[in-house]
């Protein structure tokens, strides 16, 4: 098969490369559509640790099953498929309670971090268990279908927070999965919606999406915020979605005593803790990896609309020219959002 191998980092190499090899629980997939994630992006550059090279990365995908296991009833031939990045075990504790998410045996395809390599999708073929995979609608295109995975994120950051309907919700940082985030908030019942981040043209974009305000991020934006939702202490409910400490601390300004924070971004490892806020405000803190259950609801809403990710692609390409994207979206001065590779 052909596939783009990052062989070092911040260089890649579309040539051949050995067709996976399926065990007997698992399925064979041609690819169709593989998204680039951020995460793709840090793993490139050696920043995040978890793309230690050779690896062929790539985890937001879709396709048709090639070949299926001796064991595989449930799948055949020619199904179409997408499929969580997470690969978990289904029988430890974790598993069992329904936090996939949180099994010791976790890992995660197009991921190489020393613990285990896995490769993923930005390949003609790809392997995958047979009980991570979801069928398609037939009037949802393969490259929709390859949001299924950054969907089930948002969907699972916006449940980790207790919502009421009709609750004021802020989200900070209006990339990609903060746009995601939004329309996950308004798909789940809540009332007002303020967008906040630094570059216009997304909060654009997150008030097409159903934002209700936007805001530049800065100084004033807790008491902006205060004013929009109509409380004088602040939001219900804020979503963090950068990572970063002057984000986690407008998130936890923007708050009302008792309100709760949702933090799914994480840029960086460490950051400062507003503790005494925290504890003097009664703030619960929840934190959101990946995803845990939510994976038939992303592709639902993606089929229904009721999450809309057409707006969001700003590309299509061949995966052959993939190099070429990941050095533009590594630059980060086109505002491009997704670019889905095809092999």
């Amino acid at each position: 098969m052909k596939a783009l191998t990052l062989t070092a980092y911040n260089q890649f190499e579309f040539s051949d490369a050995p067709d996976p090899v399926i065990e007997d629980n698992e399925v064979l997939i041609a690819v169709k559509a593989c998204g680039i994630c951020g995460s793709d992006i840090h793993g490139m550059d050696g920043s995040s640790g978890r793309r230690i090279p050779p690896i062929i990365m790539g985890h937001e995908a879709s396709g048709e099953i090639a070949r299926v296991g001796n064991s595989v009833s449930n799948w055949k031939v020619g199904d179409r498929v997408t499929f969580d990045s997470t690969v978990y075990c289904g029988k430890c504790e974790a598993c069992l309670s329904g936090q996939i998410n949180l099994c010791p045996d976790r890992n995660v395809l197009g991921v190489s971090c020393g613990e285990y390599r896995r490769h993923g999708a930005f390949a003609e073929l790809v392997k995958v268990p047979e009980h991570i995979l979801c069928a398609i609608p037939d009037a949802v295109t393969y490259e929709h279908a390859a949001f299924a995975e950054p969907v089930s994120i948002a969907l699972h950051g916006v449940n980790r927070v207790p919502l009421k309907p009709g609750d004021s919700a802020v989200v900070i940082g209006a990339g990609l999965i903060g746009l995601l985030v939004v329309q996950a908030l308004k798909a789940k019942g809540a009332g007002i919606v303020v967008a906040v981040d630094i570059d216009e043209k997304r909060l654009e974009l997150a008030k097409e999406l159903g934002a209700d305000h936007v805001l530049i991020s800065g100084d004033d934006v807790p008491e902006k915020v205060r004013e929009l939702v109509g409380n004088p202490d602040g939001a219900d409910v804020a979503l963090e979605v950068v990572g970063f400490g002057p984000t986690i601390k407008l998130a936890v300004e923007s708050v009302r005593k008792g309100g709760s924070i949702g933090c799914v971004g994480n840029l960086k490892a460490e950051v400062p803790f507003p503790l005494q806020a925290i504890v003097t405000r009664e703030l619960s803190v929840f934190g959101s990896c990946a995803s845990a259950g939510e994976y038939d609801d992303a592709v639902e809403a993606v089929a229904s609309g009721a999450i809309k990710v057409e707006p969001l692609i700003s590309a299509t390409a061949d995966l052959k020219d993939g190099g070429e994207w990941f050095e533009r979206l590594h630059r980060n001065d086109e505002g491009l959002m997704k670019v889905i590779l095809k092999p």
